[in-house]
């Protein structure tokens, strides 16, 4: 059976990669994409997002714009990591396809509405929408069956000694969406930046047909570096969909950061001093990197 998703993104160049594994997974049914600043401005976002549904001739999904800044914080980007469009190193036509007319909100709840049961809600960029769902339209937690977010860390953060980006950009909306009671899967750092692409596989996904011509174009731009690859953050919540069996898992109380040096922070409480044995997360601390890999290698060898 097909999984109906709603993707909250930032695309940002990891992202892009996660919209091409989504949009061509027969696996995914993808009712709605929506946009968020982040990697770059909401408008940069959602014109990515529209680009990459063209080029994989999907604009049966709507894209609905999503919010221009955090709830409370100055906006900040992240384009010395994903250029200055947020998907550089890729010559797209210009967009034909139009906007959806309802805000990311909005076309957030007719969707939920609609379904036939709860849906999941993958986010991999600021959850500035989310928080905005969760607190405008607290009716529809009941048709959501959980998040799987790409963001936070329990072992160091990649904007700040502890943060990381997408909670960093809106630490007040990635509190509210911790502590909405509703079930989520962290895809933080733990296991992101272990998920790599190797030079050897950017190398072979040039070769394999157009699309992989296009990914390793916008990787060879993309300034987020490892030792032994590209971290390809956003992907690993598509690949948990698909295989959770190559995560571990363990459970803890997050708490988020909102203010001071460890803005952004998600801390655990790893030894229930402070949680009383509660916990609101299922956090990823390790993955399978080698079969993560071949995975990435073998779906983009799929696509046209």
């Amino acid at each position: 059976m097909t999984l109906p998703i709603i993707l909250d993104m930032d695309p940002g160049i990891d992202d892009a990669a996660a919209i091409a594994i989504a949009v061509n997974n027969p696996d995914f049914e993808v009712r709605l994409l929506t946009s968020v600043a982040g990697n770059v401005s909401v408008d940069k976002t959602t014109t990515n997002e529209l680009k990459l549904l063209e080029f994989f001739e999907r604009t049966d999904i709507p894209v609905a714009m999503g919010a221009k800044q955090p709830l409370k914080k100055a906006y900040q980007d992240a384009a010395n990591i994903h250029g200055v469009s947020g998907m550089e190193g890729y010559d797209f036509p210009p967009v034909t396809t139009p906007v959806d007319q309802r805000d990311a909100v909005s076309a957030m709840v007719d969707v939920l509405t609609a379904a036939a049961a709860p849906m999941t809600i993958v986010a991999t960029g600021s959850y500035t929408n989310i928080a905005n769902l969760l607190t405008q339209h607290p009716e529809v937690k009941p048709k959501i069956a959980r998040f799987v977010l790409m963001g936070g860390s329990i072992s160091g953060g990649n904007v700040s000694s502890v943060a990381e980006f997408n909670v960093f950009t809106d630490p007040d909306a990635a509190k509210i969406v911790f502590e909405a009671g509703l079930p989520i899967v962290m895809i933080g750092l733990d296991v992101t930046l272990k998920a790599l692409i190797s030079p050897a596989a950017m190398a072979k996904l040039a070769t394999l047909n157009a699309s992989g011509a296009m990914l390793s174009s916008l990787l060879h731009s993309y300034q987020d570096e490892e030792a032994g690859g590209k971290p390809m953050h956003d992907v690993n919540t598509l690949f948990y969909l698909l295989h959770p069996e190559k995560f571990t898992l363990q459970r803890y109380q997050i708490d988020v950061v909102t203010e001071g040096p460890a803005s952004g922070a998600t801390v655990a409480d790893t030894q229930n001093k402070w949680s009383n044995g509660h916990t609101n997360a299922a956090v990823a601390v390790a993955v399978d990197a080698v079969y993560f890999e071949n995975w990435f290698l073998e779906s983009v060898a799929k696509m046209r």
